[in-house]
């Protein structure tokens, strides 16, 4: 069996069970923001993509196992709706990072 789809990236995310998007920059990073600790904006970056993957890789699976009749429609709708979110919220994030990296190559030095 050939297996496509999310579970190609292989970001390696951690199985922590946070899903949704209202989570992303939720966990140390987001706890830490306020002091200095050690994290670095890219381990904050890298998290909240790693539970982007989970999510969507959780929607897959649940869509899989709705096909062998494993889950009921209620339980794919939660977990699709959560990946949407999620993968909304990543792109508005890449869409301000690379909107201020161009705003910065814009800048005289």
């Amino acid at each position: 069996m050939i297996v496509t789809g999310i579970g190609a990236l292989k970001l390696n995310p951690a199985t922590d069970g946070v899903d949704g998007a209202s989570s992303l920059l939720s966990g140390p990073a987001a706890s830490q923001a306020g002091g200095n600790l050690g994290t670095s904006f890219a381990e904050a970056v890298s998290q909240a993509a790693t539970k982007t993957v989970n999510t969507l890789q959780n929607a897959e699976q649940v869509s899989m196992q709705a096909l062998k009749g494993d889950a009921d429609t209620r339980q794919v709708v939660d977990a699709v709706m959560s990946a949407q979110q999620a993968l909304q919220t990543a792109v508005a994030i890449r869409d301000k990072v690379v909107s201020a990296y161009l705003e910065v190559s814009r800048m005289g030095i």
